[in-house]
C-alpha cells in the first residue's frame, strides 16, 4: 500500500485508510481513484499531480 500527497496543501491519500468521506473505503488502491478526481482539501491539484510519499511492498 502507498501514500500519495498533494504538492500544494499536503493532503495525503493513504491506500490503506482510503477516504470514506470521498467515497473510497479503506483498502482502495490509487489506481481505483478516478483520473479526474481533485484534491478534496484544496481542489487545486488533480490526481495526476499527486506524488508518492511512501510505498510499502510485500514483507520479506
Amino acid at each position: 500500500m502507498a501514500k500519495y500527497q498533494c504538492p500544494d496543501c499536503g493532503y495525503v491519500y493513504d491506500e490503506q485508510q482510503g477516504d470514506p468521506h470521498e467515497g473510497f473505503p479503506a483498502g482502495t488502491p490509487w489506481s481505483a481513484v478516478p483520473d479526474g478526481w481533485a484534491c478534496p482539501d484544496c481542489a487545486v491539484r488533480d490526481k495526476e499531480d499527486f506524488i508518492v510519499v511512501e510505498e510499502s511492498g510485500p514483507a520479506a
